[in-house]
């Protein structure tokens, strides 16, 4: 089932997450809804709290991006990104790698803004999967930045946080509408244009 996407402006986004202690058929269910509705918005990533969620739950899916290439390991072994995907993480911690590069961000929960934030390289992610079972992966490209956007995002960090002062300072005026559009419509779902490439 397709949920709404909360929009910036509502307080959700800013809630940390909480652990997921039970794999139940609630949270198997939740998973699910997410995928279909990151997949719908054409997004790579969907944390649990754009959907209203405050849980330490996210989804992933690069592999409908081309232009950006990725490399995986998963536990240990070198696997290939694309067939590994989409990938449904719970309580993930992650380690990020010493060096860093500038890249385009959007988010689904931002129609229309993007900017250029400041991520590391590499990580290291450790999570659950809905089987319960606890992985390990080392991630570059797009999918080391999507994996650090989402765990931003389920401890209440947005990227616009990550941005430049300039930068954000040259969005206020849109994020502040984008703020007044949320609250008039009391948070809910608002159609929006987003590329391939948006968190």
């Amino acid at each position: 089932m397709k949920l709404p996407i909360l929009q910036y402006g509502d307080p959700m986004l800013r809630a940390k997450g909480k652990r997921i202690d039970q794999i139940d058929d609630r949270i198997r269910e939740l998973a699910a809804n997410m995928l279909e509705t990151m997949q719908a918005a054409n997004g790579v990533g969907l944390a649990a709290q754009q959907v209203g969620e405050a849980l330490q739950l996210t989804v992933l899916d690069i592999s409908r991006v081309e232009d950006r290439p990725s490399t995986m390991k998963l536990n240990g072994r070198d696997v290939d990104p694309q067939t590994a995907m989409p990938l449904v993480l719970i309580n993930p911690e992650i380690e990020l790698g010493d060096e860093t590069e500038m890249g385009t961000e959007g988010c689904l929960s931002f129609p229309e803004i993007t900017g250029e934030i400041e991520r590391a390289k590499s990580v290291m992610a450790r999570a659950q999967t809905l089987e319960g079972d606890k992985i390990e992966i080392e991630a570059t490209g797009l999918l080391a930045r999507a994996l650090q956007h989402e765990a931003d995002h389920l401890n209440g960090i947005l990227f616009i946080d990550r941005m430049s002062s300039a930068a954000k300072a040259s969005l206020s005026s849109r994020l502040k509408r984008l703020q007044k559009e949320t609250r008039r419509s009391g948070g809910k779902d608002r159609p929006s244009l987003v590329g391939e490439t948006t968190l």
